[in-house]
């Protein structure tokens, strides 16, 4: 089993469903008492959420670029930036280390091509939605043609990740806002959504919407795993 790490806390709401999804992969695949071998950095989100709203993307990177050398300096075989958002940086985290990142955006993409979709409906927030990073990685890698919320929505969806799901809040009223951008996004085409906020999870699932949906953070770690246990052999009881 090969160590993940992980550059988290960009929520640690939703750092906690990545370490929780982790461990649970792992005991389900190998039994008993086994566990997922993790190497973390926890950042104060409130400091990287000040450098989003300024602009100021080059000290964001010095950051997680910092980090991942930290961490791949530990022992981890791959790495992960536990947020959409921050895969703006992607690239310049990769270059960093010799170590792969294993990219959000590419996880979900594939897990979309796989089942013949191509026009996802993409709720994240406005960086993420409206940025060039994440949506042309999905037209230009996997030939999708993502469907993106008014501005309206857009706002709607990206204060209620920061002013809610960021800090643990979780309310019936946002879930229905939320299940109405859902239902325009319908109308106008959508086959499928993405959940390309790593809390979205906290708030809507596949068990609230009659699309396919697609959540990023689960399919992210799940990419992790594969990783990890790439020719591990599963335990008898685990099969």
């Amino acid at each position: 089993m090969r160590t993940i790490g992980l550059i988290g806390g960009m929520s640690w709401e939703s750092t906690a469903v990545y370490y929780r999804r982790l461990n649970e992969q792992v005991r389900d695949r190998l039994g008993g008492l086994h566990s997922a071998d993790i190497l973390m950095r926890s950042v104060d989100f409130d400091a990287i959420v000040v450098l989003q709203k300024q602009g100021h993307w080059d000290e964001a990177s010095r950051i997680l670029v910092g980090i991942a050398r930290n961490l791949e300096h530990g022992g981890a075989g791959c790495v992960l930036i536990c947020t959409n958002t921050m895969h703006k940086l992607a690239d310049e985290v990769q270059q960093a280390v010799s170590i792969p990142l294993l990219h959000i955006a590419d996880v979900t993409a594939a897990a979309i091509d796989a089942e013949g979709l191509k026009r996802p409906q993409l709720l994240a927030t406005r960086y993420t939605m409206e940025q060039d990073f994440y949506v042309a990685r999905l037209r230009e890698r996997f030939g999708l043609d993502p469907i993106i919320p008014d501005a309206d929505d857009r706002t709607v969806i990206h204060d209620i990740i920061f002013d809610e799901l960021c800090q643990g809040i979780v309310r019936d009223e946002s879930r229905k806002l939320y299940l109405d951008i859902i239902a325009r996004g319908k109308e106008q085409g959508a086959d499928s959504v993405i959940l390309g906020c790593t809390e979205i999870c906290l708030l809507v699932g596949p068990e609230h919407v009659d699309l396919p949906v697609f959540d990023s953070t689960l399919l992210h770690a799940d990419a992790a795993i594969e990783f990890s246990m790439m020719n591990q052999t599963p335990h008898p009881r685990a099969a």
